[in-house]
């Protein structure tokens, strides 16, 4: 069924069947989905892993902590979940995980303008929050038991793809392509995958979108973070990796958290009316978040990764060489 808003704007609409699929889509959804795909590969294309690692990541570290936090090894337990918590911060903005930040517009545009309050605001990011902890814990705990073995923990280098950039492949390919089918679901294009499970549980959406942000220690090639991996190895801890590796996802979030914070919350309702004001513009911000996000993640641990070792062409940009 269509409908005419008060700019005479097209929207599509159906019920709704989850959080992120509302049933108020665009009509120009095929126009949206090819605009999200190339802002993703153009973003993928641009991004530059020495500013963000080494300028941002690496030098935010080094001052929280004061000291070399690359190259200075981790000492006990107690110094491995502080630098658990501030390598999350610091690795913030990094390639594996700037993704998460696609979840900022899914998550404003479900707030109610009406009635924007401190905790409602907070309720979304506690659901999300389970999803992501669960993972990274459960991850955690497998490093502490069996870390030694697994392909993240190799140093080996070479000419090919190392076993360390293999698991990170696998694992922000199932992201991306995950965030993908959400976005092409908000966007009204193909059917909620999780619209059964919503309608036995309202906040599995979130709780999904957290075990998917959750998801990125699995792939996750950043020194700072094989620095924690390696050392959770080593203990042979499964409580210290699980507590270890949580800390990781929640200082990963901080930033999200507070810049959703701030559009929720601090806007003082403005940027949810906004999103409210016409139909259609909700899925139109949920669905190219995730599917900007989405295509990002494949571009640059798929196709970047094999361009640069010669299994296909992907362009390098000129600060990347």
């Amino acid at each position: 069924m269509t409908h005419l808003d008060t700019a005479q704007t097209p929207v599509i609409t159906a019920q709704p069947t989850s959080t992120f699929v509302t049933g108020v889509f665009p009509r120009r959804r095929y126009l949206l989905l090819a605009l999200s795909l190339i802002a993703g590969l153009v973003i993928a294309y641009l991004w530059s892993a020495n500013l963000v690692d080494d300028d941002i990541g690496f030098n935010s570290a080094d001052k929280i902590l004061g000291r070399d936090a690359k190259d200075t090894p981790i000492s006990s337990v107690a110094s491995g979940v502080v630098f658990a918590f501030v390598s999350g911060m610091a690795g913030s903005f990094t390639a594996c995980n700037i993704a998460a930040f696609g979840a900022v517009g899914p998550l404003v545009g479900q707030q109610d303008s009406r009635r924007v309050r401190l905790l409602q605001t907070l309720r979304p990011l506690g659901w999300l929050a389970v999803g992501m902890i669960t993972v990274s814990a459960v991850y955690g705990a497998i490093v502490g038991l069996v870390g030694k073995r697994m392909p993240q923990f190799s140093t080996a280098s070479g000419t090919g793809i190392s076993p360390r950039i293999e698991q990170a492949m696998v694992a922000f390919g199932i992201v991306g392509l995950a965030m993908v089918v959400l976005g092409l679901a908000s966007a009204g294009i193909i059917k909620d995958p999780l619209a059964g499970l919503s309608r036995r549980f309202a906040n599995a959406p979130l709780i999904v979108m957290g075990a998917l942000i959750g998801g990125f220690l699995i792939g996750r090639p950043y020194p700072l973070f094989h620095n924690l991996f390696v050392h959770a190895a080593k203990t042979h801890n499964p409580f210290y990796g699980a507590l270890a590796f949580a800390l990781q996802s929640v200082g990963n979030i901080v930033v999200m958290g507070l810049l959703f914070l701030l559009l929720s919350y601090g806007t003082a309702g403005r940027v949810p009316r906004w999103l409210g004001a016409r139909p259609g513009r909700i899925a139109t911000v949920t669905a190219s978040a995730f599917l900007v996000a989405g295509a990002f993640t494949l571009a640059y641990w798929e196709l970047r990764i094999l361009g640069r070792f010669g299994y296909m062409w992907f362009p390098t940009a000129p600060w990347n060489t």
